[in-house]
């Protein structure tokens, strides 16, 4: 049913459910598996010019964080027995990376986390898990912690 599943994890323990969930789903339809990290390379856009983490700071930062996440999530599905790749993307805005992904990687499914934040803390973090939902046509499963 599903030949290939993109599954975008952060290091979360919700984006480790996801390919735990994924990896389920690969075992089950003998599909293979795109484990994705999206790096936003300019999070600071419109909060204005004085910060205290230097863009070169925070790449090198993000980019650290994002290898030991699809390493961890690499380990995590080869250990499973299933065929895995895995990249680290950039772009603006995490959905956007997320959906761009799935389309040129021809996935036919993505697993995602949901943190399942509400309120303020929505309004201000955001939901990449809701504006990957409106912006693919892909079916999605979203697991939640």
């Amino acid at each position: 049913m599903f030949k290939h599943i993109l599954v975008p994890v952060d290091g979360s323990s919700t984006s480790q459910l996801a390919v735990e969930k994924a990896v389920g789903l690969a075992k089950a339809f003998g599909s293979r598996v795109t484990a994705i990290f999206v790096i936003d390379p300019y999070p600071f856009t419109g909060v204005g010019t004085d910060f205290a983490y230097g863009q070169a700071e925070y790449l090198n930062a993000a980019t650290a964080e994002a290898n030991a996440a699809i390493a961890a999530a690499k380990a995590m599905i080869e250990k499973a027995g299933v065929t895995v790749d895995t990249a680290v993307i950039e772009a603006h805005a995490a959905w956007r990376g997320v959906v761009q992904a799935a389309e040129s990687a021809q996935a036919d499914l993505i697993v995602m986390g949901s943190h399942g934040r509400s309120g303020l803390e929505k309004l201000v973090l955001g939901s990449v898990t809701q504006a990957v939902l409106s912006h693919t046509h892909l079916p999605v499963l979203v697991v939640r912690d």
